[in-house]
């Protein structure tokens, strides 16, 4: 859709958008992937050996093989607007939120993690834009994108909470051995 939009619809600022939604994409994959609102056997599959938070990375880890592909060659073929970053800048953000809704999932279950994660980023992304200039336009969607993708510390910050995140997964694995009751 955002290649369509930028070169047969004559939306060169699609690229912002498409980093906006791209470290969403495979949080909702991952809602979408487990548990008992989305698999009519999950009580079945949940309580067997290959259960759990195992199974949970098994459909986690295909999501990221369709999605990672995928947005990267359409963030490559994307016309690059000024002051923004580059496309595959949203990967490691993308590891990092998914990793914090699969630990923040084992609290509060994969589906309701990914929304409080998802609303966060959205959140933190746009408000700050739509506060200060009432509207999201292109050129400064890319400007406030640019801090949160581009930099090296960024990249490095996003590193880091998923190291932690991961860490925090791995201690939590048990929590996954349980049926979701949401």
């Amino acid at each position: 859709m955002a290649l369509l939009l930028a070169h047969g619809g004559a939306f060169p600022g699609v690229r912002p958008a498409l980093l906006l939604v791209a470290p969403l994409l495979p949080l909702a994959g991952v809602a979408l992937s487990y548990g008992p609102h989305t698999d009519p056997l999950h009580e079945l599959v949940a309580t067997s050996p290959g259960g759990g938070l195992r199974l949970l990375l098994v459909r986690g880890g295909a999501v990221l093989a369709v999605c990672v592909p995928a947005l990267t060659v359409a963030g490559a073929l994307l016309p690059p607007v000024a002051g923004g970053p580059g496309p595959a800048a949203w990967l490691l953000p993308a590891l990092a939120l998914t990793l914090g809704a699969l630990a923040l999932g084992s609290y509060l279950g994969c589906r309701n993690a990914v929304a409080v994660v998802g609303g966060l980023w959205s959140l933190g992304v746009l408000a700050p834009v739509a506060v200060r200039y009432g509207a999201l336009p292109a050129e400064l969607l890319a400007q406030s994108l640019a801090p949160w993708f581009s930099s090296p510390a960024a990249q490095a910050g996003w590193a880091g909470a998923a190291v932690c995140c991961a860490a925090l997964l791995a201690v939590r694995r048990h929590s996954f051995d349980r049926l979701e009751t949401a």
